[in-house]
């Protein structure tokens, strides 16, 4: 996003937070109609997309530092959607999901076709392919996993609109059904504990007999893949399991690798 969209963006949500904010309330609603206002008061071109304010503002970009600044320590304020055309500000504990640097670097043989690898446009269009063309996740949770829909863009009741990145459908071994909704990011973006909230909430209305199960997958480096499952505990994202997994050439995984991803597995059990 140009910087001067970031700024328009800013200037709107600022208006609509301090309108309605008072020192010491934690939650209260504002209405997609409010941007509207908020844009004729600060004088700033309105968006096509009004949607579009609240998207960047809850995935791609900070709040404004004035908001940041009413922040209480170990609180942060998150946007939450409150159906239709409706939202909510809400102070919650700050809830982080970030790669844990001392985890062990499992090596897999990077099965991305190099055509893929060249033309991908985006760091989250790279990190999806390679994903799907390793088969990390059905590595990762001991599943058979299917790619059902990228980009699934939908509502969700008391939610509003939702968008994931990508919805996989999945079976164990013993015949149990999953739908495993998939948040990527690139190596420079942080993951949205808001944004796994709502990918449950709509994974459980849209596919009610199946398991849900969230998934999250960051670049740590180019061929560095965090993969996360994640759950809600109390109101937050809590990390069930973390690994990373390294794309490289077959060649480069020695028989020392696989000694010790053996004796890893005997301590699992």
């Amino acid at each position: 996003m140009t910087k001067k969209r970031t700024n328009r963006y800013s200037a709107i949500i600022e208006r609509v937070f301090f309108d309605k904010y008072r020192e010491g309330i934690e939650e209260f609603e504002f209405l997609r109609q409010d941007l509207v206002q908020a844009a004729k008061d600060v004088d700033v071109q309105l968006p096509k997309n009004l949607g579009d304010v609240i998207y960047s503002i809850r995935y791609r970009t900070d709040l404004p530092q004035s908001i940041m600044n009413t922040q209480p320590l170990g609180k942060e304020w998150i946007i939450e959607g409150r159906g239709r055309a409706s939202y909510c500000f809400r102070l919650v504990t700050e809830n982080r999901i970030v790669p844990n640097c001392q985890l062990l670097e499992i090596k897999i043989p990077d099965a991305t076709p190099e055509i893929v690898s060249c033309y991908s446009l985006s760091d989250e269009q790279a990190l999806l392919a390679k994903v799907r063309y390793n088969r990390l996740l059905d590595v990762f949770l001991g599943l058979a996993t299917y790619s059902l829909q990228n980009h699934l863009r939908t509502t969700v009741r008391e939610v509003g609109q939702v968008e994931i990145d990508e919805v996989y459908v999945g079976i164990d071994k013993g015949g149990a059904q999953y739908v495993l909704p998939v948040q990527a990011k690139g190596g420079g973006d942080q993951l949205s504990v808001v944004q796994v909230k709502q990918d449950i909430a709509c994974c459980q209305e849209k596919f009610p007999n199946l398991i849900c199960r969230a998934i999250a997958v960051q670049f740590v480096s180019d061929y560095l893949v965090a993969l996360f499952e994640l759950a809600l505990v109390d109101g937050l994202v809590k990390i069930l399991e973390e690994r990373h997994y390294k794309l490289v050439p077959s060649e480069q995984i020695t028989a020392k690798d696989l000694r010790a991803y053996q004796r890893q597995r005997a301590l699992d059990q």
